[in-house]
């Protein structure tokens, strides 16, 4: 047993005060490589100004004279999906750039920071567009909700999710509206069970009753989030015309529409982003199968992308589809502290049944269940979940002992 470093510039991020995080962790233990991620990207971009120089911005850019520029994403400075700061500068480079009417659409986190620190990031963002108000830019918060109940799906575990958010952000339609965002997330976190994750969708209204900042034709939409997973299904949403996940209802049309990223470079998703991203390239996946090597990589949905597409390099699909054998197993939906075992014992029996077929050189298999129960601040889950774990996990390496193989155990 040996500790690694997994944080700070040890995986490409920006100082080693930033915490890792498990997309960075895939991305460096499948390649092998410390590669600039996505926070020391953006933070480069907006240093250098070259953010505001680039391609995606100067689209953006062509709906500030006429329209409205809508920013979307986590409101926080947990480091692992987007940064506080860099939501500052963007809304100042952007002023400066010409936009006169700004619309926020925050959601809150309670998961990379403390549970309640919503208030507190509100209130300074509240701040912060009062300074652009002074300066003759009409900048509201529009739409909310906690991050793992609106909006921030991934790997379309549940669509419902991403459906609250486009009826918040884009339609202005939401169970709860109030006058201002610091009452919102006030008001919200006292309803039963509330906690800042799990937010119910929320908008902001007039005095008349009107929401403040519905998405309409021609206004220009950024998603500030840096990292990938979780603004994968937004993108699509705004992106394809055809999608057909929920009803969308009204689809603005000439949306000039960005991700502060391409979160998926196969799929090109979105089209238009600020930042490009980090170049990946001779994944451990793609050497192994180019020489020869049958993989099996496994997991439930929720930790499903870190052993495919975060492995090799932010890709997409098969490097050879006849080597390779990607099990994804659907998690629950609901929050995970009511059902702490997941698929934990899921994912071991179609690991040990991957060993026993002969057919593979190597496995990846990742438990998903002591992370996203921990994540919900339930000790008693917690527990549970890793208890679970650790029993499967030794089910599992009992069956490589039995077969020769080796292992190597990450948590």
């Amino acid at each position: 047993c040996r500790f690694v470093q997994a944080h700070g510039t040890w995986v490409g991020l920006p100082s080693d005060d930033d915490m890792g995080n498990s997309e960075v962790g895939h991305n460096a233990i499948g390649s092998g490589k410390v590669y600039k991620q996505g926070a020391s990207l953006v933070d480069a971009a907006l240093e250098s100004g070259d953010l505001f120089k680039g391609e995606g911005f100067t689209y953006v850019k062509s709906a500030f004279p006429t329209n409205t520029l809508h920013l979307i994403g986590l409101l926080s400075n947990g480091g692992v999906h987007a940064r506080y700061e860099q939501l500052k500068q963007l809304m100042q480079g952007s002023f400066e750039a010409g936009a006169k009417k700004m619309r926020l659409h925050i959601l809150t986190d309670g998961r990379d920071v403390p549970d309640g620190s919503s208030i507190e990031f509100v209130g300074q963002l509240e701040k912060d567009l009062e300074q652009l108000r002074a300066k003759g830019c009409d900048a509201l918060i529009a739409s909310g909700g906690g991050r793992m109940n609106v909006t921030m799906d991934r790997y379309e575990a549940d669509w419902g999710i991403v459906e609250r958010g486009w009826k918040a952000h884009v339609l202005g339609e939401a169970p709860h509206k109030f006058e201002s965002a610091l009452e919102a997330v006030t008001e919200l976190r006292k309803l039963p069970k509330a906690n800042d994750q799990y937010l119910e969708p929320f908008v902001i209204v007039d005095a008349s009753g009107s929401s403040v900042g519905p998405i309409q034709d021609n206004d220009a939409v950024v998603l500030f989030n840096y990292r990938s997973d979780r603004m994968v299904e937004i993108s699509k949403a705004f992106e394809y015309e055809d999608f057909k996940a929920f009803d969308r209802v009204r689809y603005p049309k000439g949306l000039k529409f960005a991700g502060m990223l391409q979160y998926d470079g196969d799929l090109k998703l979105p089209a238009k982003y600020l930042v490009p991203p980090p170049f990946i390239e001779k994944t451990s996946g793609e050497y192994m199968v180019k020489n020869g090597m049958n993989i099996f990589a496994c997991s439930e949905t929720q930790k499903f992308g870190h052993v495919t597409f975060f492995w090799n390099g932010n890709r997409s699909g098969y490097f050879d589809e006849k080597r390779e054998t990607y099990v994804e197993i659907p998690s629950d939906k609901c929050p995970f502290n009511e059902k702490p075992d997941m698929k934990t014992k899921e994912i071991t029996e179609a690991g040990i049944a991957a060993l026993k077929s002969g057919r593979y050189d190597l496995l990846r298999i990742n438990f998903a269940s002591p992370d996203m129960v921990g994540h919900t601040g339930s000790l008693e889950a917690t527990i549970r979940a890793c208890e679970t774990c650790d029993e499967c996990l030794g089910q599992l390496l009992e069956e490589v002992d039995k077969l020769g193989g080796v292992y190597l155990v990450c948590s």
